[in-house]
């Protein structure tokens, strides 16, 4: 899976196509991301203690990868992620315009 948690993504499909957000976290055996701000679905959550109450909270979904696309870095738009060896060390790279993916420690 060539999506990583921290990247910013571009949701391509679904009720919240067009939208863009951080992705939180990535599970690669299931080929899902959460992305923050998609995909929300209220819970009723039980309260735990006096300082944890109760009630019903927004929360973010898991949305599959192949519904979101990676923000290009230069211009903004949607692109694939490929991979390119640089002197000895394997960067991400975008395959619209060839730019470098910088990575995000999340």
């Amino acid at each position: 899976m060539k999506i990583r948690t921290g990247d910013t993504v571009i949701v391509t499909a679904g009720k919240d196509k067009g939208r863009e957000g951080t992705v939180i976290a990535a599970d690669p055996t299931r080929n899902r991301v959460t992305v923050e701000g998609v995909n929300i679905a209220k819970r009723h959550r039980k309260a735990r203690s006096q300082e944890d109450p109760g009630g019903i909270i927004d929360m973010e979904k898991p949305i599959h990868v192949s519904n979101v696309m990676v923000k290009s870095p230069s211009d903004g738009k949607p692109t694939r992620v490929g991979y390119k060896v640089d002197g000895g060390t394997k960067v991400r790279v975008c395959k619209r315009t060839g730019a470098e993916i910088p990575e995000v420690n999340a």
